[in-house]
């Protein structure tokens, strides 16, 4: 995913369709200066995780 939609993604109230090595997640937030989307699976909502954008896809559903 790139930086761009990564960030409308996290500012938008509508819930998009990501997911992060095939698992349904929930973007919290976006660092922009290096790349890393705050994460969580849609069913586990505690366990938050960082990682890089380029990891994130969109699924159309």
């Amino acid at each position: 995913m790139n930086k761009k939609r990564a960030i409308e993604i996290a500012s938008s109230p509508i819930m998009a369709h990501v997911t992060y090595n095939g698992v349904p997640v929930y973007i919290e937030k976006i660092n922009e200066d290096n790349g890393i989307a705050y994460i969580h699976p849609l069913n586990k909502p505690n366990k938050s995780e960082q990682v890089s954008i380029q990891n994130l896809e969109e699924n159309e559903h």
